[in-house]
């Protein structure tokens, strides 16, 4: 995607803030021009990470997690007051990194069970018909001979044409029992394809869920028993009773898991998370201070410190083996009321060339926030309460009266962004969505207007009442 195809896909979703989404997606769209450079150019590019600056509410958080749902590439979010300093008790810095591994474990091995699928939907209609037909199975296994009868002589003396003659007979047996099977699974397959089965009751055989057997160390460090041993023991299987929809399910996950290679998934998980790999860590002001070392507190400054390596560049062990971190995009984010971006270890700063700071919001954005984007959320609560048969019907002066209320609120008292919005809406359709059911008989449709949503507040726009209305 362009920068201009992703800013238009998160203008769906985010309004405003036009200088942080034109910033993520130049970012993002240098990772794929750096993809088209050789292999030693490629080495020297690295991105340029990107600290974006704002009060709580205004879409610092949205964008990274819209940009997680457009972007096919490992990310992960981590909150930077959740990190204490090396020797201290809690999680470490080093987290993050095994934590887009796995992310990215997880989205390549989606993408490889994706292509297998074909191949297990046919492994699955044998195993459902097998179930469906019983006895009708393949017989692959060969009681293998006993070398000891063999060599001691037991079990009698057989001629070769006994031997013959036993075996062709057993195999005439065989030919007109399996023509009849066959004809009976051709007849299941076809009510099977034609979705006649999808409520049959079935017995499958799938594989039980290895127990978690973990050994629990200090810090993030744990120890899966049943790993040690790797492929060594053998899979445990149960049986499970369930309908032929609910095998198919079933048998498609477990067979498609069959035929992908998990190292070769690793290895590939782990070469996607260095090169196109996104860190973004939310609430970056809270370790930045210019009293770092106070006492009784957890060193802020050593929590930096930790961070510095990772963001320069380094290579963190995981269980899965080592990550190279030089080409992952760290996005920082946090509102800076407190302290300032030059509260932060220049080092640290200088690892966050691109400043962004995002606005506050006015009544114009707040107005437009109820209605513009996909899924908004006056749209949502109106979906929510048609569940039950009630129609919402928002007017244009009570969503322009909306809009004005949580801008006044956000400035006569902590300002929250957005996320005033969801407070005045749960307390405008309070009465309503508590009254549902039984208000059905009573109005289909409701009417919000202005005069509603001032009915609602008059009580409680005054200052001295506003603090139980507020978050």
């Amino acid at each position: 995607m362009t920068p201009k195809e992703i800013v238009s896909v998160l203008d769906k979703y985010i309004i405003g803030q036009d200088d942080a989404k034109k910033s993520v997606a130049i970012a993002l769209r240098n990772r794929y021009r750096r993809s088209l450079l050789s292999e030693e150019i490629q080495e020297e590019i690295t991105p340029k990470n990107i600290l974006m600056m704002g009060p709580t509410g205004v879409g610092k958080t949205e964008i990274a997690r819209r940009i997680a749902k457009l972007m096919d590439a490992p990310f992960v979010k981590v909150e930077a007051t959740k990190f204490t300093e090396v020797g201290y008790v809690g999680r470490d810095v080093d987290s993050m990194i095994r934590d887009l591994v796995e992310a990215s474990i997880r989205l390549t091995k989606q993408i490889k069970l994706e292509e297998k699928y074909n191949i297990a939907d046919v492994i699955v209609e044998d195993k459902i018909i097998d179930a469906l037909v019983p006895g009708s199975e393949k017989k692959t296994q060969k009681v293998p001979d006993n070398p000891f009868v063999k060599l001691l002589g037991g079990g009698g003396y057989v001629s070769q044409k006994e031997e013959y003659e036993n075996r062709l007979k057993s195999e005439e047996e065989n030919e007109a029992k399996s023509t009849d099977t066959a004809l009976v699974r051709e007849q299941v397959k076809e009510q099977l394809r034609s979705g006649k089965l999808e409520d049959q009751v079935i017995e499958i055989e799938v594989t039980a869920a290895p127990k978690n057997n973990e050994l629990n160390l200090p810090g993030e460090a744990t120890i899966a028993i049943g790993s040690i041993f790797g492929d060594a023991l053998p899979k445990q299987t149960k049986k499970k009773t369930v309908t032929v929809k609910e095998a198919r399910k079933i048998l498609r996950e477990e067979e498609a898991q069959n035929l992908i290679d998990m190292d070769q998934v690793i290895d590939e998980a782990i070469s996607n998370a260095e090169q196109n790999g996104m860190i973004f860590i939310d609430e970056i002001d809270k370790i930045a201070s210019s009293n770092s070392y106070r006492s009784g507190d957890v060193s802020r400054e050593g929590v930096q410190r930790d961070i510095l390596p990772i963001v320069e560049g380094s290579v963190v062990q995981t269980k899965h083996g080592p990550v190279k971190t030089d080409h992952i995009l760290f996005i920082g984010a946090g509102a800076f009321h407190v302290s300032k971006p030059t509260d932060l270890i220049p080092e640290l700063q200088g690892r966050f060339p691109i400043n962004v700071e995002l606005k506050n919001l006015t009544e114009e954005d707040f107005i437009k926030i109820l209605t513009v984007p996909e899924n908004a959320i006056i749209k949502q609560q109106t979906l929510l309460l048609e569940t039950e048969g009630i129609k919402l019907d928002f007017t244009e002066d009570a969503i322009v009266e909306i809009g004005k209320l949580a801008y006044r609120m956000n400035e006569e008292r902590e300002n929250i962004g957005a996320r005033r919005l969801h407070t005045i809406l749960e307390k405008l359709l309070e009465d309503i969505a508590f009254g549902l059911p039984e208000c059905i008989a009573e109005k289909d449709i409701y009417e919000i207007d202005k005069e509603y949503v001032v009915e609602k507040f008059k009580e409680k726009i005054g200052p001295e009442d506003l603090d139980k209305y507020i978050l």
